[in-house]
């Protein structure tokens, strides 16, 4: 008995000193309690201490993180040579997660005026972790730590980043043998076989025929370019080593074209690209024959993007062929009877894909057709008598007896011409947690806010104010570009609703109001790290109140033309709504419910990302008045989107956010814009083709909402840097989202920001386009 007292003594005596020890240091407490904590877990702590500004919790965290895991982060980085291969990225967990708890703790130093100690961390993370890459989980992307490490000592040296300077040989390819066939009748040298079915092919009777008809460089031509003098110089030259993938957005495109003809992808993605460097080359003929000839021969191609998501280059080759022919009317050609429909194709499973075929022609157009298009004529239908109504005020959506939809505000047509507009000045970043609200920011103090009508257009570009550059105000440049509507949402901040009203009093803008539906747990009440569960009672709660909320303040105030429910949510970040879709979608359908409860008056649309789940959509969401979706695929517009829509869904829809950097790493900055422009262009003529009424499209388009109105400088984490690289790949002029750069205005070099405007192109072209 007294050997166990005197044991169970030591036991209490030890405790109770751990527990003082514990009580005097919370710091050393919560660091033991994290010892075995894994390393993605300390990096979440990390970003917790860091928003909270504590830097005492923070050091703990980056300690520890560094001593259980810093030499298992070394030794994975002496594996490589390069960013680690797409998918691969959780093999260097204890590389990226110790350099990303080094860069938190790096800003953390900047941001509270400790500079040398900063730079410290900084220039370690540059030289002992190159490779390390931090998960973004709002973007859904990776980004090069080491990259905005050294942003920041340029920012803290005063080191101004440089230009590269790029090399631009802007060749082009050079067919010896361009073919005997404008356009090829594929009628005369083989047979489609089972149209219109899984089971179509096409055969081909005559080979030697079709190969004259088609020229180089397409198939069934595939071998021919090893015996061009031509394709021997260049690799003597050395222009086609690298990958050839490396090759997707250069400028060499003579390279570009040898290289890609011998490519080890197959024949269906092979013609795809092709296409494109024939269009860059300004080769419309053969850049359409190429996109034919894929859909002829190819149409049950599958291709992945850099997000490991499939895509169909054939439907992307039927969009493409429309939009050449939509912008170059010159070429006196039409599409007609062209379509591949892909069932099952709105998840990521290729394996339960059912393909089907029409393959259409390419024609001469007739004497009537070429008149219209010398007058610009559009050919418009009759739609014939309403035969359904969806909402009782004075905004509702009519469908006509030919299927057609339309938007009707006051019993006329509304067409959206919408803004996202979320001007934000230089220096601000919701990372940092200094991003204000537009509607209340009168940084001047003149009883006016600053964006609105403040701005001024620096129109020679010099980057201050002279004399005959008048204050104008933002309103007043959107009215003056045709916009009608600005997208927005409730959270996170309390919108000013006198600021809106003056808005739409003045200048008549619209605005679509939005709640995010715990996209980035916003509403939800869950944590980043927890992610809003769309099946947890608790989280459904809050977000109905949120979204009950948001229709109370707002229902009654004229400025509202519709309801927006989500952004992309579809995509699981910070949320588990792509791994239980029915789940979500179920709620968006009760939440849509609750506000046609509350609220009859206004339609009630969701914003998804692209049509991931579209079907699963379409079961679950009959409340849900319009498919709405976030949408970036190229410069020729949205492709199958709008037929999708129609055939899965009945519904209207419309475009939530589309758009293109003004920026390209080996174009100029005017050549970039020009690039950006025509983008822009494309994209809204392939909406305004499916508008109802027009005799080519799906009649169910109801506008679009352009991303965005100015350009962002906190996108890459580093707000006062324009940052000019990007670590994703991206369906635009320069191959990558380089996110800083959607704006279709500048803010200049940021020195007068928020003030400073610098239009640019497709500022422009959306004047001709809108008004």
């Amino acid at each position: 008995m007294k050997n166990f007292i005197s044991k169970n003594k030591i036991f209490w005596i030890g405790l109770l000193g751990c527990f003082l020890n514990c009580w005097l240091n919370p710091t050393m407490a919560w660091a033991r309690q994290a010892k075995q904590a894994p390393s993605d877990e300390l990096v979440g702590k990390a970003w917790e201490a860091s928003g909270r500004n504590d830097l005492e919790v923070l050091a703990a965290v980056v300690d520890q993180c560094v001593a259980i895991y810093g030499e298992e982060a070394r030794e994975e980085g002496s594996q490589l040579t390069g960013f680690p291969l797409r998918g691969e990225e959780k093999n260097y967990q204890s590389l990226n997660d110790v350099a990303t708890c080094l860069f938190i703790q790096g800003e953390a130093f900047m941001n509270n005026g400790k500079s040398e100690d900063a730079l410290i961390v900084f220039k370690e993370i540059t030289e002992e972790y190159k490779w390390a890459q931090a998960w973004d989980p709002s973007r859904g992307s990776f980004w090069s730590v080491a990259e905005k490490s050294q942003s920041s000592i340029d920012i803290l040296t005063g080191q101004e980043e440089e230009e590269e300077v790029v090399e631009k040989i802007k060749s082009i390819p050079v067919l010896r043998n361009p073919g005997k066939e404008k356009v090829v009748d594929y009628s005369k040298y083989g047979e489609f076989l089972h149209v219109g079915t899984p089971e179509y092919s096409y055969r081909v009777n005559d080979p030697q025929g079709l190969a004259e008809a088609v020229g180089e460089g397409l198939y069934p031509n595939g071998e021919a370019f090893f015996k061009d003098p031509r394709y021997r110089e260049l690799r003597k030259e050395g222009r086609l080593k690298g990958n050839h993938w490396d090759f997707v957005n250069t400028d060499d495109l003579e390279a570009a074209f040898y290289k890609w003809l011998s490519a080890p992808e197959p024949w269906g993605t092979k013609l795809f690209y092709l296409g494109i460097i024939y269009e860059k080359a300004r080769m419309y003929s053969h850049a359409l024959k190429a996109y034919r000839a894929l859909v002829v021969h190819f149409p049950k191609s599958v291709a992945w993007t850099y997000w490991q998501t499939p895509w169909y280059p054939a439907q992307a080759a039927i969009a493409k062929i429309k939009h050449i022919l939509r912008t170059h009317p010159e070429l006196g050609l039409e599409a007609k009877w062209m379509k591949i429909i892909v069932k099952n194709g709105f998840d990521n499973d290729i394996k339960n894909d059912v393909i089907i075929t029409y393959p259409g022609v390419i024609r001469e157009k007739g004497l009537i057709d070429r008149a219209r298009d010398k007058l610009q004529l559009n050919r418009c239908l009759n739609l014939g008598e309403v035969k359904k109504q969806i909402g009782k005020g004075r905004i509702y959506l009519a469908q006509y007896e030919n299927g057609h939809w339309q938007l009707m505000v006051d019993n006329r047509p509304y067409i959206i011409k919408g803004v996202t507009y979320s001007p934000t000045k230089v220096g601000q970043s919701p990372d940092k947690g200094t991003l204000a609200d537009w509607t209340k920011e009168d940084r001047d103090g003149n009883g006016r806010l600053d964006s609105p009508y403040d701005s001024w257009v620096d129109a020679n570009f010099n980057n201050k104010r002279d004399d005959n550059e008048p204050v104008v105000g933002d309103f007043q440049l959107l009215k003056n570009m045709g916009a009608n509507t600005i997208r927005e949402y409730h959270q996170p901040f309390q919108r000013d609703k006198a600021a809106l009203r003056e808005m739409y009093r003045r200048f008549g803008f619209r605005v679509m109001m939005g709640d995010y539906l715990g996209k980035y747990t916003l509403g939800s009440g869950a944590s980043w790290r927890e992610g809003t569960d769309y099946a947890n009672p608790e989280h459904q709660k809050n977000m109905l109140e949120s979204v009950k909320r948001m229709v109370l303040e707002f229902k009654d105030e004229p400025y509202i033309l519709l309801w927006v429910l989500g952004n992309e949510n579809n995509y699981g970040v910070a949320s588990n709504a792509d791994k239980n879709p029915e789940a979500y979608f179920k709620f968006v359908n009760e939440a849509a419910r609750m506000i046609k409860s509350i609220d009859p008056d206004h339609p009630v649309a969701i914003c998804n990302g692209d049509t991931l789940f579209l079907d699963i959509f379409s079961k679950f969401c009959p409340d849900v008045d319009i498919y709405a979706a976030n949408v970036y695929r190229g410069d020729y517009g949205f492709g199958s989107f709008w037929e999708q829509v129609a055939e899965a869904s009945g519904k209207p829809a419309f475009i939530t956010e589309y758009g293109c950097p003004a920026y390209v790493k080996w174009l100029t900055l005017k050549e970039a814009e020009e690039a950006q422009s025509n983008y822009h262009l494309g994209n809204w003529m392939d909406i305004q083709e499916n508008l109802a009424g027009q005799e080519e499209g799906a009649g169910n388009a109801l506008g679009g909402v352009v991303f965005e109105w100015l350009d962002e400088w906190w996108k890459n984490y580093e707000p006062y840097r324009h940052d000019k690289k990007s670590d994703a790949i991206g369906p635009f002029p320069g191959g990558y989202y380089y996110e800083e750069w959607f704006g279709i205005i500048g803010q200049g070099n940021g020195r007068n920001s928020p003030f400073l405007r610098q239009l640019r192109k497709s500022y422009f072209t959306y004047q001709d386009l809108w008004n």
